[in-house]
């Protein structure tokens, strides 16, 4: 039988699926929930109260008054504070260890996307690695709770959505992976976004920039930009886009 104490291991992997599921998709008939339990020996029910535990640390569900299940906290509430503390590491090591557990390595498992790696030296080729596969894990984050679809225009075709930095990667180190710093976009509205073509403020409203309006005569401006302007982005199933992040976008990226 099985501990009832969790291998640091599995709450690792546990934590990596609270972050990829949305709230109400915690309980054991669903089937990642049992794809993990089965993965590490545990029973769906387990696997489920896990999940809960977690609910019951994140400062956002707190904030909504939504308690999870407190009956694991000394258990879990390690492991968030450090996922907290080091985004970037933990993610990692839990996309490594839920590989090896599929049978699969890191490099096979996230292949499409470590495509051009081979060739770097092995210092930089672990860096570029573990940078492109904490991204697909941000993206699977970031998609989950937009409920798979583009924040802005509802396309729920996977392979056109990206999950958009409100601050760049590149910039802040730190926030680089936290889903409060993510949108969920389709690719028109991820470069439009990125380049300061659009914006959205405090409200959660979309913004179109003096730059953008410039092409407000051709045929097409209508239908992809006009229609959007003023509109809200679609409600987040658990993390809505931090306001200091969204104002960062607004004073240095956004085309006034």
């Amino acid at each position: 039988m099985k501990s009832p104490n969790w291998t640091r291991s599995e709450l690792i992997l546990a934590l990596n699926l609270y972050m990829k599921l949305p709230f109400g998709k915690l309980d054991a008939r669903t089937p990642e929930v049992k794809h993990l339990a089965k993965l590490i020996g545990r029973t769906d029910n387990a696997a489920s109260m896990r999940l809960n535990n977690f609910a019951s640390v994140d400062p956002f569900q707190k904030q909504r008054g939504i308690k999870g299940l407190t009956g694991g906290i000394k258990q879990v509430q390690p492991i968030w504070d450090e996922f907290s503390e080091n985004k970037e590491a933990l993610l990692f090591e839990s996309e490594k260890i839920l590989a090896e557990l599929e049978n699969q390595t890191i490099e096979t498992k996230y292949a499409e996307e470590l495509i051009g790696t081979e060739h770097l030296k092995s210092e930089d080729r672990i860096r570029e690695v573990k940078t492109r596969v904490n991204q697909q894990a941000f993206k699977q984050i970031v998609a989950a709770n937009y409920a798979g679809k583009c924040a802005i225009s509802g396309i729920n075709i996977p392979q056109l959505l990206i999950a958009s930095h409100i601050i760049p990667w590149s910039k802040n180190e730190q926030e680089r992976l936290n889903p409060e710093n993510g949108i969920c976009l389709s690719a028109l509205y991820d470069k439009a976004f990125d380049k300061g073509l659009i914006g959205i403020n405090e409200r959660m409203e979309i913004l179109i920039s003096p730059s953008l309006k410039a092409y407000a005569s051709e045929h097409y401006f209508p239908r992809y930009f006009t229609e959007i302007a003023g509109s809200k982005l679609a409600v987040p199933k658990k993390y809505p886009p931090r306001i200091e992040f969204l104002q960062y976008h607004l004073d240095t990226i956004f085309q006034h």
